[in-house]
């Protein structure tokens, strides 16, 4: 059980890690590449180092050196591993290595920690099926462990079901190696690290807008090794966003950010609720400010956040707020590292709010000031997410106690700590 005791006042900047996605995705392309990449700024977190010890058990060289990793793709590309893949709790390294796979000889296994054998892979597996690859697991839903059987595959045109940045970088990986073009189709547009990261690897790509949607076309080719530079990640900027908006006396920095449109969604919820947030243009990176606010309720869509892993912390910042907040289409929360829709739920509850589902949307009505937040005890349920909001909540509000609170080393190793240094 770990404590989180109430901030007097919040004052200070902090840099969150390298962005969670495009860390993954930097190493995957290093890894594909023929040579060295030197990659800074990497997250930290359990789940990057799930990809690294992937891509080395597939034949790349990993070197870490200080504060910087070397991944050296070798000159005949990757080769099974006659060893599983481990992929941990990371859902993207699971995802994303399915479709890196799919195109290496030989048979891949895939495994994972219980949570992540609990998660559906089989939105993955369809498009690559599609392509030629043979993809099995547990389950008519497909889960851990996984087995693709790599080899040669062919371009395929493939609309994307439910909106999904993995699965869409699962197909391009995969489309790196097949014969002919690729094409996603997207109808709800969804982060852009991988067409972001494929451009700066020198691959070919073309994005034409579609409506709230977007098509990507890849044509094959390697990767070229580089230099990699990872940005803040604004997943992780939303908790201090959202500390700062609530928090009674409170004015903070988030320093380094990426701000691709389709990461800070959250950003313009908490605009929308009243809170002082801004994003700032530093020249060469962005930063995020936020202040004490006072908040109201609003109405959250998923397609805002494709991801939805901002939504825990704003149902934080939703019951910090007056009057009702609703969100909507909320059904891939359930689906994460934790069915993050009863969680969230369970965590208003928690903290003195009314809150209710009904069918794929929920509701919260907030106490009005995050001062009124009643102190509580939380089993995170082994999501880093989860911990994080909750953490939030009790430096804002009159503290807290949190179960399994080390789970935040999956991708924030450092995030305890860096909270309580604004203090």
């Amino acid at each position: 059980m770990t404590d989180v005791a109430p901030l007097g006042r919040v004052r200070g900047s902090v840099r969150v890690p390298g962005d969670k996605s495009y860390s993954h995705r930097a190493v995957l392309l290093s890894a594909l590449a023929e040579g060295p990449s030197t990659l800074s700024g990497l997250s930290p977190g359990a789940d990057v180092r799930a990809t690294l010890g992937a891509v080395a058990r597939l034949g790349a060289l990993v070197e870490p050196d200080e504060d910087r990793v070397r991944v050296s793709g070798p000159r005949g590309g990757l080769r099974a591993s006659a060893e599983p893949l481990e992929c941990a709790n990371s859902g993207t390294t699971m995802r994303l290595l399915c479709g890196v796979v799919a195109g290496v000889g030989g048979v891949h296994r895939l495994v994972g920690d219980a949570s992540l054998s609990r998660r559906p892979m089989e939105r993955v597996a369809a498009p690559l099926r599609l392509m030629g690859a043979r993809v099995s697991g547990e389950g008519p839903t497909l889960h851990a462990p996984l087995f693709v059987e790599g080899g040669p595959l062919t371009g395929i045109e493939y609309l994307v079901p439910v909106p999904s940045a993995q699965v869409k970088s699962a197909v391009l990986f995969a489309a790196l190696g097949a014969t002919g073009s690729t094409t996603v189709v997207e109808a709800v547009r969804t982060r852009t690290a991988t067409e972001d990261a494929m451009r700066e690897a020198g691959l070919a790509l073309e994005v034409v807008s579609e409506g709230p949607g977007r098509r990507v076309t890849l044509v094959p080719g390697r990767p070229a090794a580089r230099g990699w530079f990872v940005p803040g990640d604004p997943s992780q900027a939303a908790f201090f966003a959202v500390l700062g908006a609530i928090h009674e006396d409170a004015s903070l920095e988030v320093v380094s950010l990426d701000v691709a449109p389709e990461r800070i969604g959250f950003v313009g919820v908490l605009a929308r609720m009243g809170a002082r947030v801004a994003l700032h243009d530093r020249g060469s990176f962005h930063s995020l400010s936020a202040l004490s606010s006072a908040l109201v309720g609003t109405e959250v869509h998923s397609h805002e956040i494709p991801s939805v892993d901002e939504v825990p912390i704003l149902t934080v910042a939703a019951c910090a707020a007056e009057g009702v907040s609703a969100f909507r289409e909320m059904a891939e929360l359930r689906v994460k590292e934790s069915d993050r829709f009863a969680g969230s739920i369970a965590l208003a509850r928690r903290l003195g709010a009314s809150a209710w589902a009904e069918g794929d949307d929920f509701f919260v009505e907030g106490v009005g000031s995050a001062r009124r937040f009643a102190p509580f005890t939380l089993d995170a349920a082994l999501d880093h997410r989860m911990v994080m909001a909750a953490a939030v909540a009790g430096a804002a509000g009159r503290g807290c106690s949190i179960e399994g609170a080390d789970t935040v080393e999956t991708s924030y190793p450092h995030f305890l700590r860096d909270l309580a240094l604004l203090a």
